[in-house]
């Protein structure tokens, strides 16, 4: 399948790498489908909506710069994407990077989750206080080699 995206061009993708949002990520309830596109900037990963070329997320592995991540999913969420097997469930935070000299940070209060099993996906919110929509990802990564 070919997705039309603004950074990259027209990409060809495979089935496997579309997910399904059954409600949507906030704030952009109306696009459900996107395809998951490895960034030129390793460990960073594309979420292109395939419904609409202008909407599109930079995601990164929470677990690479914070590896004390927990999370607990809602059961609401859970049942959403069929998700019966934590093992199952790929993580990914969103990224903003607004290329001005302000931190990359990442949102760790709202995750997406997929269960790998049937591609379905939701983001969660967290409650917990230690996740925030802000983490600086620099500086959690510096902290965490000290």
């Amino acid at each position: 399948m070919k997705v039309k995206t603004l950074n990259m061009g027209i990409v060809e993708v495979s089935e496997k790498q579309i997910i399904d949002f059954p409600e949507g990520l906030f704030g952009f309830e109306d696009s459900r489908k996107y395809a998951l596109i490895e960034a030129e900037q390793k460990p960073f990963v594309w979420m292109q909506s395939i419904e609409n070329e202008h909407i599109s997320f930079l995601l990164i592995n929470p677990f690479l710069f914070r590896a004390d991540y927990e999370l607990d999913i809602d059961e609401k969420d859970q049942k959403l994407i069929d998700l019966d097997n934590p093992g199952n469930a790929l993580i990914f935070a969103i990224v903003t990077f607004l290329g001005d000299g302000s931190p990359i940070t990442a949102n760790l209060q709202g995750p997406v989750v997929i269960n790998t099993r049937n591609n379905l996906a939701v983001q969660a919110v967290l409650s917990d206080p230690r996740w925030l929509t802000k983490h600086d990802i620099m500086a959690e990564l510096k902290q965490g080699s000290e």
